[in-house]
């Protein structure tokens, strides 16, 4: 019986062969994952046998226990009978509050530093120049203990400073006018949030069109629609209330406003000023990373210097500046678990207090770590999906 060519080929390219060298170094594979997972079986049962003997039991049943810890800054409503997993929930979203506003903060911050840092005035590039190498050069711990000392010797309550009308600074903490957040506001927001999503969806496919048939569409009706109309109309139909609310001085303390306890606002002050002097130093390099004859062909061509940095020269710098950002970002995440060091109540500072609580030693940190996981991997999905949108396309 004879076999065909076509069938020959198909089984020459099904045959399985390797190397001498690829099964050795599938064999030293194979034998380090395998000694892994024996270390890690070994520990887990050590481990196990460990937390049998001293009683201690094991498992996630103890969050639907009470807490009975106290929470005072909070943006959720808690009490101390609410089950540990509220607790927890309190302190991932504490957590965010300084992530995501130490980012954006951060970010601005130390953008502006940068480009000072390469200014033509002299006084002005010499102080970026202090400010960054001080600020990279003091550990953050000392920085977060000194605001913290530093608000602390603030004035009380009643002989608070009063930079502006409606703003307060004392040692209870920067207080400020608010606007009540109720879940009609929530919703709105949500609809706000949706409908720049909903543009931006919008915008692609109008300019898809425009490019197939030249026609030019106007994009400002729909941002009119879904930015001001669809908040709006979700605001009428749910009755939210968008009063500003002035803090007032009652007693020993204000009532109304927003008040952003000496904890929280030690711990932001000093995440966003030493998270900035890197992020200068990024923003003054991916700016020097742009070819000199970006600035000098726009100077030919009469440009305003402060017109070629936004239009031209940053949006080519932001190709350098993404990758090293998008680790400061990772880095002022992280570094957010020294909140513990000024009494702040984030994530790591309520782990450790049920870790007392309840002796969950091993499932309390394997909460901390699958919190600041799945933060970080989020903040590197979204920095990768950016830079991915930026880079240059090769033709």
């Amino acid at each position: 019986m004879t076999t065909s060519g076509s069938e020959l080929r198909r089984r020459r390219q099904l045959r399985f062969s390797l190397s001498r060298q690829q099964i050795v170094g599938l064999l030293w594979q194979v034998v380090v994952v395998g000694i892994a997972v024996a270390i890690i079986a070994f520990l887990w049962s050590n481990a196990l046998h460990n937390l049998s003997a001293r009683r201690i039991s094991t498992g996630f049943a103890f969050l639907g226990r009470e807490a009975g810890m106290p929470i005072t800054d909070t943006w959720l409503a808690y009490s101390p009978r609410d089950p540990y997993v509220r607790a927890f929930i309190v302190g991932i979203v504490n957590t965010l509050r300084v992530a995501v506003i130490g980012i954006v903060l951060a970010t601005g911050l130390g953008t502006l530093v940068g480009i000072a840092r390469l200014s033509s005035n002299w006084l002005l590039s010499r102080l970026a120049a202090v400010y960054v190498e001080l600020l990279r050069d003091i550990p953050l711990l000392l920085q977060l203990l000194f605001w913290y000392v530093l608000m602390q010797g603030l004035p009380a309550a009643r002989a608070a400073w009063k930079p502006i009308e409606g703003i307060f600074l004392s040692n209870r903490g920067l207080v400020l006018p608010a606007i009540p957040i109720t879940e009609a506001n929530l919703w709105v927001i949500a609809a706000l949030i949706g409908g720049l999503i909903a543009l931006f969806v919008l915008r692609r496919h109008l300019m898809a069109r425009q490019e197939a048939d030249g026609k030019v569409r106007h994009l400002w009706p729909y941002a009119l629609a879904l930015i001001a109309g669809l908040p709006a109309l979700v605001s009428f139909g749910l009755g939210a209330s968008w009063t500003i609310t002035m803090p007032e001085l009652r007693g020993f303390n204000f009532v109304g406003g927003l008040t952003l306890a000496p904890e929280y606002f030690a711990l932001l002050i000093a995440l966003v000023t030493y998270t900035s002097a890197f992020i200068a130093e990024i923003v003054r390099s991916g700016i020097q990373a742009v070819p000199r004859g970006q600035w000098d062909a726009a100077s030919a061509l009469g440009l305003r210097r402060s017109f070629v940095l936004q239009r031209i020269v940053l949006p080519q710098a932001l190709r350098v500046i993404i990758p090293p950002m998008t680790s400061q970002y990772l880095n002022l995440t992280k570094n957010s678990s020294l909140a513990v060091a000024v009494g702040y109540q984030d994530v790591v500072s309520i782990a450790n207090t049920t870790l007392n609580q309840t002796g969950q030693a091993i499932e309390a940190i394997a909460l901390i770590m699958m919190v600041f996981l799945s933060i970080s991997l989020g903040i590197s999905l979204l920095m990768n999906w950016y830079n991915a949108r930026i880079a240059l396309v090769e033709r």
